[in-house]
């Protein structure tokens, strides 16, 4: 029972840590190469890697999406899709996906004059899958080796460690002043019963013991 119950605390908080990774905001510096449309199959369950389709578009199973093209300082490749989230989840209110791809395509440089930028965005890039990160936000970068701090991950995870500390301890101190109480009275009560019917047991076998010694 303890190893079930450490089985699911870790693939619980392994799929909350992985959800947080996939939602909160990441940063990239590359250098945009080109941007396209491509006409994206939408009807299986990797659906779930796109942006929810707006009211007009909720019944297709494909559409254009826009992508950008990046490379970083080490000449890896990197692929953005440029959608909108709207008022949908994850709720970064993206509505100017045609502002942003214009900015794509002004930042276009080449590797022996390069132009680096930092993008800003959200989720995975799984070969397999076909998933790609949203881009949400392009800012002009010092350099490759521009340093840059996720403020609002660190200040979004400390307020979530201090509230799931705070839910903690009132569980706590909620479970040591109403739960333990009556789970010993039970266990008393448990213990109790027990020793009745052991004693009873007792008597009933002492009293048949008596008509075992009559027979002899």
């Amino acid at each position: 029972m303890v190893y079930v119950k450490w089985i699911f605390r870790i693939l619980f908080w392994g799929a909350f840590a992985a959800w947080l990774h996939y939602t909160l905001p990441q940063r990239d510096i590359v250098r945009i190469v080109g941007t396209y449309e491509e006409r994206q199959e939408l009807g299986d369950w990797t659906r779930i890697f796109w942006s929810k389709p707006d009211t007009q578009s909720e019944g297709l199973i494909n559409r254009d999406v826009q992508f950008i093209q990046g490379f970083n300082s080490k000449d890896k490749a990197w692929v953005y899709r440029n959608e909108d989230t709207g008022w949908s989840w994850p709720p970064y209110f993206k509505f100017d996906t045609a502002n942003l791809y214009t900015e794509a395509n002004d930042a276009i440089s080449t590797k022996d004059a390069p132009e680096w930028v930092v993008i800003t965005h959200y989720g995975w890039r799984n070969e397999f899958l076909s998933a790609f990160p949203n881009a949400v936000a392009i800012k002009p970068a010092t350099g490759p080796d521009m340093r840059v701090i996720p403020w609002f991950n660190i200040i979004f995870l400390t307020l979530l460690a201090a509230i799931f500390w705070a839910i903690y301890v009132r569980w706590r101190r909620f479970r040591e002043a109403r739960i333990d109480p009556v789970l010993e009275d039970v266990g008393d009560s448990w213990d109790a019963a027990s020793d009745n019917v052991a004693e009873r047991r007792g008597r009933f076998r002492a009293w048949l013991d008596t008509f075992k010694g009559k027979s002899r």
